[in-house]
């Protein structure tokens, strides 16, 4: 199972979001610039996030995006599912009714339980654990320049 590009680049985008809160709106652009994703992509990635509301945005020429809650507020969970929609492995997790035999089956289980796994990893991680790892590994790397 791999997490795809939508998710990924969502997360650092955020993450991106999440490192510069308190500094007013990030022209889309920067964020693209940094984080070496397509602008377009990244617009078009940002669709779902503003309307959930995860993101907000602002016009004009002082304008851009930020985060609409505090980086603390928002889990991975939501960030995947809303860019990604459902983790679960297999169709028949969500939608028993694809297959006459999910009531019976012993692998539909497994799946489920990779899937509650994985959700359980992802609620318990916000963009401000995010931040604080970054911060954590900025200064880890900034010390190796000095020894």
């Amino acid at each position: 199972m791999k997490l795809s590009t939508r998710g990924q680049y969502a997360t650092r985008a955020l993450l991106d979001l999440a490192l510069h809160q308190g500094n007013g709106p990030v022209p889309l652009k920067d964020v693209a610039q940094r984080q070496e994703i397509s602008l377009q992509y990244l617009a078009h990635l940002m669709t779902p996030l503003i309307a959930s509301g995860t993101v907000s945005t602002t016009r004009g020429p002082k304008g851009g995006i930020l985060l609409a809650r505090a980086p603390e507020e928002i889990k991975l969970s939501e960030v995947i599912q809303q860019v990604e929609g459902s983790i679960a492995p297999a169709e028949c997790v969500n939608n028993p009714e694809v297959c006459h035999r999910s009531e019976l089956c012993v692998t539909r289980d497994i799946w489920d339980e990779l899937k509650r796994a994985i959700v359980g990893v992802l609620e318990s991680i916000t963009l401000g654990d995010l931040v604080e790892r970054q911060r954590k590994k900025d200064r880890s790397e900034a010390l190796m320049y000095y020894i």
